[in-house]
């Protein structure tokens, strides 16, 4: 996310906006921050750090706990000190995944493992301290930058003639570039429509879904089989829905979203 947001910040000729490195900006040293804020004194704060180990973090809970809920209720004590906007990005799995609905905001949540519970844990700690705060839902992030599904996908179909993929598991995959348009959107219009938000990019979509459309859009001859989750078993579970409902972000924001696989495209074609 924050390779994307440099990468649209470019691209917009936004200035005033500083990328800085989890060395120099460790949420988990309230001192440190305290004096970035100090010599920044920001508007705006957004926080694209966390724990995303899914599986790792089912025997890492307490690492995952203090970067997804201790650092971010650092970020927003600090902010709250400079009356600075938090802007954070939250997951689709802090819900269960059993209900078989476009999620809204208002949805009861229910993790279903630890990063889940974690991600929550730190969406719950901001108002304890923060009034002016966005906090972005999103699912199945990919990019060209870093380690995702798109480029993992890309690898597995030049060294194999056939995958197995799930099939039972659906939501929607989110192009970060779009999601990082949308963030700066919001910095540049001053909304102050504070809360929780949905954003994803359109459609719904199996995981199997996403690697077909992978290899179809970059003419790729891969053989893909569909699975279930249970002829697949990981560390942690996963949510078997989570196709989230985007009708606030898009009303109150006034933002166009894309189609998930036109997004795809873009992506692929950069790549």
């Amino acid at each position: 996310m924050g390779n994307c947001l440099q990468w649209v910040a470019k691209e917009k000729n936004i200035k005033n906006i500083y990328f800085l490195s989890s060395g120099s900006a460790n949420i988990l040293d309230k001192t440190g921050l305290q004096n970035i804020f100090a010599e920044y004194g920001p508007q705006y704060c957004i926080n694209c750090a966390a724990y995303t180990a899914v599986d790792k973090a089912e025997d890492e809970i307490d690492i995952a706990r203090q970067v997804n809920r201790d650092g971010v209720a650092n970020l927003s004590q600090v902010c709250a000190n400079y009356n600075t906007t938090l802007i954070h990005i939250s997951t689709d799995f802090v819900f269960s995944g059993q209900e078989f609905l476009p999620l809204t905001e208002t949805n009861a949540t229910a993790p279903v493992n630890v990063y889940g519970l974690t991600k929550l844990e730190g969406e719950q700690a901001i108002p304890t301290y923060l009034p002016n705060y966005f906090i972005l839902r999103t699912s199945w992030l990919y990019s060209e930058f870093g380690n995702n599904f798109v480029k993992t996908m890309l690898r597995f179909g030049k060294e194999r003639d056939e995958l197995r993929v799930i099939w039972d598991q659906i939501g929607t995959p989110t192009y970060a570039i779009d999601l990082a348009a949308c963030i700066l959107h919001i910095i540049q219009s001053q909304n102050q429509e504070y809360g929780i938000y949905h954003y994803s990019n359109e459609g719904v979509a199996s995981w199997y879904d996403f690697a077909q459309a992978i290899f179809d859009l970059s003419q790729i001859k891969v053989k893909v089989t569909p699975v279930r989750t249970a002829e697949y078993v990981t560390k942690a579970t996963r949510p078997a829905y989570s196709v989230m409902d985007k009708a606030k972000i898009k009303h109150n924001m006034q933002v166009a979203i894309p189609y998930w696989r036109d997004s795809l495209q873009v992506c692929l074609r950069r790549l």
